[in-house]
């Protein structure tokens, strides 16, 4: 039997239609690229979308916070709408409606109407890899869904690596125009071989219909649940540490708002019949502990993938295009163990690889904290190879794992809520280490001015030093001293940064390790079979 997740009666709930499923994997891989890309592609040329529309840097971020907020919003009802418009019309609007706002961002003319064009942009694409996921879950029989989700993974976990660097160069060669335009070619043809290749089970269709014999009935409590909840949630997260946290009325309100919503979704959707979201998936074992673990992953991919080049732009003053190229080495050492992770999934017990793959980062992580200020580049790459190469071993037993032991007809649901998992994920990463940075570095930089005291002879004789130079290349005595101390300023603000970064570094290998047992608590393949 070559077609999975058989419907009761034998009936055959593949996305593939005769065709060979892998295909099918290569053909939804495309826009998953292509939306995973976007997400980081963007981060590198905020400076200059500031400046080419005349925008200050805090504004321009909008332009990532409103993406955001307009997939957590569309990701976790993305399961119902797949079940209520049919997967495959529903996936196809997703991959239209991304590419028409990718054009649109490309020639918009001012900020505001680039910030419109980015929720439009996220709304479209936030509906696309749950989709995928689930015609993979569904296409391919539960021993191969392993090496299927080792070829999507390729898509989800390299498209944020290889981001910056393909982001840097449109940016440095080009302009950031370009950096919308290039999904549009990608979009019109995952539309055209979707359209030929992907065929809708005639189950799913019926199960449609069943659905709807009675009227459209829409959880609208629901609805609103979740855009007050998870939206708040991504802009309290996004723009907090800009804000100062809850010294903000701004930012505190968001944080009420998204705290109450969920407190009253949580026990609103568990008794509804029709959940626009099923959060009885979160509370079974096999799959909450897959949400947890696809959480933990999110936040180390997504905050490490920022990191690096903030870091290297910031203190070792990089370029974007070669900040993006020290994270390079890390896309093809992913690129090469996706296969060999597929291949393990299918005889190894996913708990064991995931222990395995969580180790591997956080040693990675622990790697990291002997930053040097004269780190070279080869440091940053082969840091980012060492810290890849455990995370394809944590995506495909995770995404195998999660749908071990679920009815079929509750792919849909899953996919989302794995989806969830990892943007949420991401974005409390992002925000906790961009908080810490900034906390830490003032600390740190307090601490290194308590030892530029008049009284201490090691800085005395430093600021001679410097002094020294400064006098040899023409300037005046007293020129000479303010630039002395001018300099040891700034050197002890990089110096604080950089302790900052180490602390980060450390705090998430810790938070790695500690997680790491949690892997326990996933059953075998064998004891989670679905139920009759």
């Amino acid at each position: 039997m070559t077609d999975a997740a058989l419907a009761q009666g034998g009936e055959s709930r593949s996305a593939a239609g005769g065709r060979n499923p892998w295909l099918i994997a290569v053909v939804v891989s495309i826009a998953t690229f292509m939306m995973v890309l976007d997400t980081s592609i963007a981060n590198v040329a905020l400076r200059n979308i500031a400046g080419s529309l005349a925008a200050g840097i805090d504004e321009s971020t909008w332009v990532i916070t409103t993406y955001l907020v307009a997939n957590s919003v569309i990701i976790p009802i993305s399961g119902w709408l797949a079940d209520v418009i049919g997967r495959k019309r529903y996936y196809m609007l997703c991959v239209a409606t991304f590419t028409g706002a990718s054009l649109l961002c490309g020639l918009a003319p001012n900020l505001q109407m680039l910030i419109l064009f980015r929720i439009l942009q996220g709304l479209g694409g936030g509906g696309m890899a749950p989709s995928e996921q689930s015609i993979l879950a569904d296409t391919f029989p539960p021993e191969k869904r392993s090496q299927a989700f080792a070829l999507y993974g390729i898509a989800v976990i390299v498209a944020p690596t290889v981001g910056p660097t393909i982001g840097g160069w449109l940016t440095d060669n080009f302009s950031w125009h370009w950096i919308f335009f290039i999904n549009v070619p990608f979009g019109i043809l995952s539309l055209a071989l979707v359209q030929w290749l992907v065929v809708e089970p005639d189950v799913l269709e019926r199960e449609r219909r069943e659905r709807l014999k009675g009227g459209l009935k829409v959880d609208w409590i629901g609805f609103i649940l979740v855009v007050l909840a998870l939206g708040c949630l991504e802009v309290f997260l996004d723009e907090g540490q800009r804000n100062d946290w809850f010294s903000s009325s701004f930012i505190t309100s968001f944080a009420v708002i998204s705290a109450v919503s969920l407190l009253i979704l949580i026990p609103w959707e568990l008794t509804r019949r029709d959940p626009i979201v099923d959060m009885r998936l979160l509370f079974m074992r096999q799959f909450g502990t897959s949400f947890l673990v696809m959480m933990a992953v999110g936040a180390v991919l997504y905050s490490t993938t920022q990191l690096l080049p903030q870091l290297q732009q910031t203190a070792f003053d990089y370029t974007a295009t070669w900040s993006g190229l020290s994270m390079m080495p890390g896309g093809i050492a992913m690129l090469m163990l996706m296969p060999i992770s597929g291949f393990a999934s299918g005889f190894v017990q996913p708990k064991y690889l995931i222990i395995m793959g969580m180790s591997a980062v956080a040693i990675a992580l622990w790697h990291l904290t002997s930053l040097a200020p004269d780190a070279s580049f080869s440091f940053f790459a082969f840091a980012r190879l060492f810290m890849m190469a455990g995370l394809p071993f944590l995506f495909i037993p995770i995404s195998t794992a999660a749908y071990l032991g679920l009815l079929p007809r509750k792919t849909n649901q899953a996919s989302a809520l794995i989806n969830v998992a990892r943007n949420i994920g991401g974005s409390i990463g992002v925000s906790l280490t961009n908080t810490v940075i900034a906390q830490n570095a003032q600390l740190h930089q307090s601490n290194l001015i308590a030892n530029t005291a008049q009284s201490s002879s090691t800085y005395q004789q430093t600021l001679r030093q410097v002094s020294e130079f400064f006098t040899a290349q023409g300037s005046p005595a007293v020129e000479a001293k303010a630039q002395a101390v001018g300099w040891m300023g700034q050197l002890i603000g990089r110096q604080a940064t950089l302790l900052a970064y180490v602390d980060v570094f450390r705090y998430t290998a810790i938070a790695t390790a500690v997680l790491v047992p949690l892997a326990l608590l996933l059953r075998s393949s064998k004891a989670s079979q679905p139920p009759k």
